[in-house]
C-alpha cells in the first residue's frame, strides 16, 4: 500500500512538474560535447579494440560475462564519458548513458543485421514500447525511419520519433550501426480525435535526444550484439529529486534491457523457424 501511494503521489507531482520545459541551447551544446567525446572513444575501440566491451574486462570477469551471455543473460553497465577526467555538466538536463550486450546463438551476422533493418515490422517485435514503426527512406546502408514510442511507469508518455541510421561493415564478421534521433515530439491525447504533438523541444522533457550505437560480431556459433545508448532528458527540481529522479533514471536502463532482449528473441524465433 505504501508503495502504491508513493507512486500515485510521484505520478501527480511528475505530471505537474513536467508540464513544459523548453530545451535550452546550453543544454544541447553540453549534450553534443558529451556525444563528440563519446564517439571519439568508440571510434578507437572499433578500429583498435576491444571491439566488444566484455572483451576489455579482466579475464576472470570476461569469462563470467561470456558464461552469462551464453546462458541467455544480458550484461549491462552504466557508462560515463569524462572530459579530461572531469565530469561534463549539463545545464538544465540529464544525460543517461548505458551499454549492454546479448548473445544470439545460431544467428549469423547477416541475419542479425537484416532483422534490425526490418523497420516496417519493428513494432511487432518491440511492442509495447514501440507502438508504430516504418521505414521512411533507404539509400544503401543509410536509413531514415520513424517510431512511435510509449513509456509507462508513473505516467504514460507517447513520443513520435525520427532517426538517421548508418550501418558500417568493419570486417567479414563485424559491423557497427549509428542511430541518432533527428526529431522527438511528445504526443498528447494519443489515439483521440484531438491528438496533437507538442512543439519539439518545448514539452515535458522526458526525452529530448536518443543516440544509439550498435556493434555486431559473429563468433562462438552465434552473434554478439552490443548496444550503447546516450539519451538526454530534462533535469529534476532539487526539492523533489529524491522522489522523482529514481523513476526517471530507471527508464534508460530498462529500455536498453528491453531492446536487447526483444532483439535476441526476434532472432531466436527466426533461427528456430529456419531449422
Amino acid at each position: 500500500m505504501h508503495r502504491i501511494l508513493l507512486a500515485a503521489i510521484a505520478g501527480l507531482l511528475f505530471s505537474q512538474l513536467l508540464d513544459a520545459e523548453p530545451l535550452k541551447p546550453e543544454t544541447v551544446a553540453a549534450f553534443d560535447h558529451y556525444v563528440e567525446l563519446s564517439e571519439q572513444r568508440m571510434a578507437k575501440e572499433v578500429h583498435a579494440g576491444p571491439f566488444l566491451r566484455i572483451d576489455g574486462l579482466p579475464e576472470k570477469d570476461r569469462q563470467t560475462a561470456l558464461a552469462r551471455l551464453k546462458n541467455g543473460g544480458i550484461v549491462i553497465e552504466r557508462v560515463e564519458t569524462l572530459d579530461q577526467g572531469r565530469k561534463i555538466e549539463v545545464p538544465h538536463g540529464m544525460i543517461h548513458h548505458w551499454a549492454g550486450t546479448v548473445f544470439i546463438p545460431g544467428a549469423t551476422l547477416a541475419q542479425t543485421i537484416a532483422s534490425l533493418q526490418d523497420y516496417d515490422n519493428r513494432h511487432k517485435h518491440w511492442a509495447p514500447a514501440v507502438e508504430r514503426s516504418r521505414l521512411i527512406e533507404r539509400d544503401g546502408d543509410h536509413f531514415k525511419m520513424f517510431m512511435r514510442l510509449r513509456e509507462k511507469k508513473i505516467i504514460t508518455v507517447v513520443l513520435d520519433t525520427d532517426y538517421d541510421i548508418t550501418y558500417t561493415a568493419v570486417g567479414p564478421d563485424r559491423e557497427t550501426c549509428r542511430s541518432v534521433s533527428t526529431r522527438i515530439a511528445q504526443v498528447e491525447n494519443d489515439g483521440q480525435p484531438d491528438e496533437y504533438e507538442k512543439p519539439v523541444g518545448n514539452d515535458s522533457g522526458f526525452l529530448w535526444r536518443l543516440y544509439t550505437y550498435w556493434r555486431f560480431e559473429q563468433r562462438d556459433g552465434g552473434t554478439y550484439v552490443q548496444l550503447e545508448a546516450i539519451s538526454l532528458s530534462r533535469n529534476i527540481p532539487t526539492v523533489l529529486a529524491w522522489l522523482i529522479e529514481p523513476f526517471v533514471t530507471s527508464f534508460p536502463k530498462e529500455s536498453l534491457e528491453f531492446t536487447l532482449g526483444r532483439t535476441r528473441d526476434a532472432l531466436l524465433g527466426k533461427t528456430k523457424a529456419a531449422k
